[in-house]
């Protein structure tokens, strides 16, 4: 079985269009082992039922931003290891110092072609 049928990621973004723009170019890859949430607080509770492989996060989101997700998961055992990629329209350097800093495995600018989402996937858990 290959990599990307095995695959069990999570994609977080409040805006239900990126969360669908992210879903169909996973499928479009082959990835369809895919849930989603639109906040970072229903993110770590439905990881903590059922734990992912990835985290895909948008960085800009009211309440939790990327970056407090990513920093909760790397700090409780059984999501400390979680692949984390970060997706965002202000790739600036101090986000992604900081992103980093916390554990981070990876970050895309958007807007992005599914290609660049199969690189940015491949460099944290390999070829899919």
């Amino acid at each position: 079985m290959a990599l990307r049928e095995q695959l069990r990621i999570m994609v977080v973004d409040d805006m239900s269009t990126s969360r669908g723009l992210i879903t169909q170019a996973l499928d479009s890859i082959g990835i369809r082992n895919v849930v989603t949430a639109s906040d970072g607080k229903s993110a770590l509770q439905a990881l903590e039922k059922a734990p992912a492989h990835l985290v895909i996060s948008d960085y800009n989101m009211p309440e939790m931003d990327g970056l407090h997700l990513l920093h909760y998961l790397r700090s409780k055992p059984q999501t400390a290891k979680t692949g984390f990629l970060l997706i965002t329209g202000r790739a600036d350097q101090t986000v992604i110092n900081k992103g980093r800093q916390l554990g981070m495995n990876n970050f895309l600018k958007k807007p992005f072609e599914p290609a660049d989402l199969k690189t940015a996937i491949e460099a944290i858990v390999g070829r899919l």
